[in-house]
């Protein structure tokens, strides 16, 4: 049976979600769990890779299991064998043919930008910093000449897997509140 699980993470211990040998990984912590509760090996496929240090509010994953759970026991039972930076917020059965990555219909992406003088020390994890001050709503104005489908390919890497370079962008807001943008 096919199972998808919503993840949420602070991805700042961690060195991306693809497990590798050069440090912890979300993907290696989560199937870790997930086989725990499974009482059998499962492997995890995200619905899109993070980088070393990136968060998650939401990210979707689907894994294949014979083992008889409901859902509470899929989310609780991963959760206790998750470490605190990692938690399991939903998970259903769907169909076979369902794929985190190829099934997902859109992403969204939040990036926040904290405008002060002193680096923070809370949340820092969570924000880039500039001490620069920076015109909201310009940046958006501008923002808005990317939407739709556009070729990005100068932001590839050169290990980048995605079979073309084109992304579809909806909608792209930049706004500000306090001193966060």
């Amino acid at each position: 049976m096919r199972y998808a699980m919503a993840l949420e993470y602070d991805g700042s211990p961690f060195m991306g979600w693809q497990k590798h040998d050069t440090g912890d990984t979300i993907q290696a912590a989560v199937e870790k769990a997930v086989s725990f509760v499974a009482d059998a090996p499962v492997e995890v496929v995200c619905s899109g890779r993070t980088d070393a240090r990136v968060s998650a509010c939401c990210q979707v994953v689907h894994f294949d299991s014979d083992a008889p759970r409901d859902a509470r026991a899929w989310v609780l039972g991963t959760n206790t064998r998750l470490p605190d930076s990692i938690r399991a917020l939903w998970m259903q059965p769907v169909s076979d043919d369902f794929h985190a990555r190829y099934s997902a219909r859109a992403r969204r992406y939040r990036y926040s930008l904290l405008i002060r003088p002193v680096k923070p020390a809370i949340k820092r994890q969570f924000l880039s910093w500039s001490r620069e001050e920076l015109d909201a709503a310009r940046m958006h104005e501008a923002a808005q000449k990317i939407l739709g489908e556009q070729d990005f390919s100068a932001f590839r890497t050169v290990q980048c897997q995605a079979k073309h370079p084109n992304r579809n962008l909806h909608r792209l807001d930049v706004s500000r509140e306090g001193d966060t943008i």
